[in-house]
């Protein structure tokens, strides 16, 4: 074993054990020696206890995730090592890239101190060492429960299932002090899991590492004549120091992909982030509204409940509540708070609550609003939410519709205060301040069957509570 013992930093050491004793499927279908690539090594050498890495495709981090954990799992006694991906298959190739690393090792580890008691579809047992390497996927309910974990590798977050903000933090609960993290992800979309640990890294010690496709030395084609070069590529050639060849790579990608091209292989870490269909609303200008509050450091620190406007004495708002079931692993409910004069936003609440939690915190906020005017959405759960409003937290100043407390939302009224929803974005983009729900907006596509909502693994409930805020202070307006 003395051959795999690093020093106290062991980044160069790794590297070098790496390449003397892991094997990988090799690009041509062999086996060969891990040779760290550029990707790689800049992550050794950057890396610290907490990471979170934004990646194009195919970078090579995962295989290097799992080498580094797997040579600290067979040279620390007592480790236990847990790689998370997001579907099952990704569990299974990740677990055969760790199963070549054991079965290429020297025979006389295999049979003496690295023995394995168990070594089955997703997991190695070393039982002399008191060391375990395990390989689960997000979908399994109970990834993590019970364990104690020394390295937690999360793969591809942003495409986890169900509700990966809980699954991460059950996982982070099982980590031991001075455990390493590392999370990484290729984008996907504005909002969700994976873009909240990216905004909120600096607040949570997280070291970022950003990897653009061009790092990946195999990325290249046909080069491409300087002087056909468009204003935009002159400008990225020039940032990013790219070759023709480079850049002849890039066309094809642009030619491929389309608006995609940016999300699959990452070249900025702001414009990265894209939806995966035809965004509903106008996505210029949500992005541009999202990089005023993520780069003037408005963005907010996380939390059920954010406030940006305080009541104000003599001032009315609108509070609207979309309800779900509050399960854990479905739709939030949530809670937007506007003003009714300027449609500013004020407060937003969202949460895996419903019945009667729900309508106390909703009828705490609109107190806290001036009596505001609460308006429910009663479609499915709402009609529970407006009872107990009216039963157990006797708030009287409800919106109502047609002669019926509550807003009904319905094929034709959905369209109506979507629209109005998309207007208020480009005339009054200002008004908008919680990046998340921005989050939401850009994820809010029109799908193939003509509908609109979440794209796959995202959610909407944020935008479906502002658009009902806006839609019930035109009608208050029009009261007046």
């Amino acid at each position: 074993m003395d051959g795999f013992h690093a020093d106290s930093d062991g980044r160069t050491v790794a590297i070098e054990v790496a390449g003397k004793f892991l094997r990988v499927r090799t690009r041509e279908g062999g086996v060969g020696a891990l040779v760290a690539n550029p990707v790689q090594r800049k992550f050794e050498a950057t890396r610290g206890e907490r990471n979170i890495v934004l990646k194009a495709r195919q970078m090579g981090l995962t295989t290097w995730v799992a080498a580094r954990f797997f040579l600290r799992t067979i040279t620390h006694p007592g480790t236990l090592t847990l790689e998370v991906a997001h579907t099952q298959e990704a569990a299974e190739e990740i677990f055969r890239i760790v199963h070549r690393f054991y079965q290429h090792l020297p025979e006389k580890l295999r049979q003496g101190p690295l023995k394995t008691s168990r070594a089955n579809s997703r997991q190695l047992v070393f039982p002399q060492l008191d060391s375990q390497y395990r390989v689960v996927s997000a979908g399994d309910r109970n990834a993590g429960r019970g364990m104690t974990v020394q390295n937690l590798h999360c793969s591809e977050l942003a495409r986890w299932p169900r509700n990966p903000g809980e699954t991460l933090a059950g996982l982070r609960a099982s980590m031991t002090p001075g455990a390493e993290l590392v999370i990484e992800s290729t984008p996907w979309g504005v909002g969700g899991c994976f873009f909240d640990e990216w905004q909120r890294a600096a607040e949570k010690g997280t070291v970022t590492h950003f990897f653009p496709w061009w790092m990946e030395d195999r990325y290249a084609a046909v080069a491409i004549d300087s002087a056909s070069y468009t204003e935009e590529e002159q400008e990225i050639v020039e940032r990013a120091r790219l070759s023709a060849e480079q850049l002849g790579y890039r066309r094809q990608l642009r030619a491929n992909y389309g608006k995609l091209a940016r999300q699959e292989y990452a070249e900025d870490p702001d414009e990265c982030f894209s939806m995966s269909g035809e965004c509903y609303f106008e996505a210029d200008v949500i992005e541009r509204r999202l990089k005023e509050l993520t780069q003037g450091g408005a963005a907010e620190a996380g939390g059920e409940y954010q406030e940006w406007l305080p009541a104000v004495c003599g001032r009315k708002y609108v509070v609207s509540v979309d309800p779900a079931g509050g399960g854990t692993g479905g739709d939030y409910s949530a809670i937007e708070v506007i003003d009714v004069e300027t449609g500013a936003q004020c407060a937003e609440y969202a949460a895996h609550v419903a019945g009667l939690e729900l309508a106390r915190k909703a009828a705490e906020l609109a107190q806290r609003y001036n009596y505001a005017c609460l308006v429910v959405e009663r479609n499915n759960h709402g009609c529970g939410v407006l009872a107990y409003l009216h039963s157990d937290c006797k708030y009287e100043h409800l919106f109502e519709q047609s002669g019926q407390v509550g807003w009904l939302t319905t094929s034709l009224s959905k369209p109506l205060v979507l629209a109005a929803l998309g207007s208020a974005l480009v005339e009054a983009p200002g008004n908008f301040l919680s990046t998340r729900f921005l989050g939401e907006c850009w994820t809010f596509v029109r799908h193939p069957n003509g509908s609109a909502g979440a794209q796959s693994g995202t959610h909407d409930d944020r935008v479906m509570a502002m658009a009902i805020a806006l839609g019930a202070r035109k009608d208050l307006l029009a009261r007046r």
